[in-house]
């Protein structure tokens, strides 16, 4: 919970400054959108739909930016790598990952401090979950 000091409003979470729930389900499904034709990345959802795989990630990044903790409720703790570690993530996965979620924040239109904080993030996570080396 944010401390409040008389006179003083709290402060928003990033969730809330770049639009909330909305703006997360935008963001993750123009990436499924780009995964769903990419051969590469594709081979590494096993379900024949997408969608339980979207709701994941829309999940998880609303928790991590400081929205409703829906994903540790239904899933635990995220565990990232170790959720990762049945697929070969090589920097040939990294950098297809990144570009289609490049196209997924590029088309929100995000402010540009907004923008560079999730991208940051972004390019972090996908950086830690490479378990393959070239």
């Amino acid at each position: 919970m944010t401390e409040m000091r008389r006179g003083t409003l709290p402060e928003q979470t990033f969730y809330e400054q770049v639009g909330g729930e909305e703006t997360f389900r935008r963001l993750v499904h123009r990436f499924y959108e780009g995964v769903a034709g990419d051969p590469e990345l594709r081979a590494m959802y096993p379900e024949e739909d997408l969608g339980p795989a979207e709701e994941r990630l829309r999940l998880f990044l609303i928790q991590y930016w400081g929205g409703p903790t829906t994903y540790s409720q239904e899933r635990g703790h995220p565990r990232l790598r170790m959720r990762h570690v049945p697929f070969k993530v090589d920097r040939a996965a990294h950098d297809a990952w990144l570009r289609h979620m490049r196209t997924a924040v590029d088309e929100l239109a995000l402010p540009e401090e907004q923008e560079r904080t999730l991208w940051n993030y972004l390019t972090y996570a996908a950086a830690s979950m490479i378990n393959t080396p070239d």
